[in-house]
């Protein structure tokens, strides 16, 4: 007992509505459900919780992160609760305990666990139906400074987990011995390929359709981490587990879940640095950056995107180093300084061109191509001309670059290409172009389930409204106002009239 008001558990209480009569009769309850029938917890212990900081005995920190999952509809953890033992909380000054946000950063042991108890939480949250609500993001400068000296330095490998049968560990939400065991590289090598199956089906469909495959997948290598395995195979295992939590977190980004896709780019930054790989750990960072600049935040976002550039050490490919200028490029254009996203953007060419492919090809680079340059190069002018329109015939003539080369089936890159390009040229004052390539994108929306793309459409659909007395445009607007998606939240970015 620390003596301290456990604040995390303090505050998600007050979120949840209950009394501490009534958390204590649902753990009773829950308890009973999960086989531990003897627990009888009361109102003074539920106060003991919280008031004073006690950290119950196991099974109740996996009992109650389940109960607090169903009742927020969205994924709580042990680690959101506050309920680690082994001084994982931090003080804070005055009264009160407080960790990282979202548990980072976490000790080297925990990173199996974490992810394991996380992906479990997940996937009942698909099961029940339940969505991802009323979580809030964790700021890009908050993340980056509590992370920023646990990246930075140089992780012990670890072949071993923690000791399943040691009472002072109980097993962590979401974790079953019985399904996990020790594997070997033929194992790891289809694991491997499974990752490229899920990347290529995210790219041409949207993150809606195979996210629970990906967490489940995930939760599956959490399960395999937790053994005893050689460093060679342990090493490739974390580098799965990051590959898979990256695309769950861009998945959860894709379909609008982003607390929940923010947790995924922490894991897969811990998971890459547990095996060793810092330009990984970096990638994964410069993910949640790119969900900032997203989500209107890139002031958030170029704090993260120092942090991946900083941590990601001198191993870093000029590809890798390209693709980190392009996201910084990004948010300055969304804050409108142009000339800071030029001289970006003249830096990520030249970091393209110097990639003479000499070093190991990274697996996890291999979809940055030519194209995706062309791409982010459009989407960083046509964001700029929203503050400068001139920008917007270069949005055009990169858009136009990109569209050439999009032939590998990577069909949401081709969409949001297509939008980059009709805000282009309705800001450039060529509503007639801007229609056609506004109608390819609308085409190929049906069959993707990319919340994403739809978040650009409304903010295309914004700039039609002074040519809506255009036959052609009125027709786009009033087919684009029957397919659009109500928005998610109060306050969301709304297409207006």
């Amino acid at each position: 007992m620390s003596g301290r008001p456990n604040t995390r558990l303090s505050d998600l209480f007050g979120l949840a509505g209950w009394s501490k009569g009534e958390l204590a009769r649902l753990v009773n309850k829950q308890a009973a459900a999960m086989g531990h029938p003897q627990l009888a917890t009361d109102t003074s212990r539920v106060r003991r919780w919280i008031d004073k900081g006690e950290i119950p005995r196991d099974p109740v920190p996996r009992v109650l992160a389940a109960l607090f999952t169903e009742r927020l509809g969205r994924v709580v953890t042990i680690e959101d609760l506050g309920l680690v033992r082994h001084g994982r909380a931090g003080k804070r000054q005055g009264d009160g305990i407080e960790e990282h946000p979202d548990g980072v950063p976490w000790a080297p042991e925990r990173t199996a666990a974490v992810l394991t108890e996380f992906t479990g939480m997940d996937l009942m949250l698909n099961r029940r139906g339940l969505v991802g609500a009323g979580a809030a993001l964790a700021a890009g400068s908050t993340l980056s400074s509590a992370m920023h000296d646990w990246l930075h330095t140089d992780p012990v490998l670890r072949a071993d987990a923690p000791a399943l049968d040691d009472p002072l560990h109980p097993d962590p939400a979401g974790f079953d011995r019985y399904e996990a065991a020790p594997i070997g590289s033929q194992e790891i090598e289809e694991l491997e390929r499974s990752v490229e199956v899920f990347r290529a089906w995210d790219a041409a469909r949207g993150g809606g359709l195979q996210r629970k495959a990906v967490v489940g997948q995930l939760n599956e290598v959490g399960g395999m981490l937790a053994y005893h395995h050689p460093p060679h195979l342990q090493r490739r295992l974390w580098g799965v587990a990051a590959n898979l939590a990256v695309l769950a977190g861009w998945m959860s980004h894709d379909v609008g879940l982003e607390p929940t896709a923010q947790k995924y780019f922490v894991i897969a930054a811990h998971a890459a640095r547990e095996g060793g790989d810092r330009p990984r750990a970096g990638e994964a960072l410069s993910r949640a950056a790119r969900q900032m600049v997203h989500l209107g935040r890139p002031d958030e976002a170029l704090d993260l995107m120092k942090l991946a550039q900083s941590g990601a050490g001198d191993r870093l490919q000029p590809r890798t180093k390209a693709m980190f200028h392009t996201i910084e490029a990004w948010a300055q254009a969304s804050m409108g300084k142009g000339q800071a996203m030029r001289r970006t953007l003249g830096q990520a060419e030249d970091m393209f061109v110097a990639d003479r492919g000499e070093g190991e090809p990274l697996d996890w680079m291999q979809t940055f191509k030519a194209e995706d340059l062309y791409g982010m190069q459009a989407l960083a002018y046509r964001t700029l001309a929203e503050f400068d329109p001139d920008a917007a015939v270069h949005a055009q003539h990169y858009a136009d670059k990109a569209l050439a080369l999009r032939v590998d089936g990577r069909e949401r890159s081709k969409i949001f290409d297509h939008l980059s390009m009709a805000s282009a040229c309705f800001i450039a004052d060529d509503p007639e172009q801007a229609d056609r390539y506004a109608r390819l994108a609308l085409m190929s929306m049906g069959a993707n389930s990319s919340r994403r793309t739809w978040d650009r459409l409304r903010q295309m659909y914004r700039l039609t409204a002074q040519y809506a007395g255009y036959p052609k445009i009125h027709e786009l607007r009033e087919e684009i106002r029957l397919v659009l998606p109500k928005p998610r939240a109060k306050g969301e970015n709304r297409a207006q009239a």
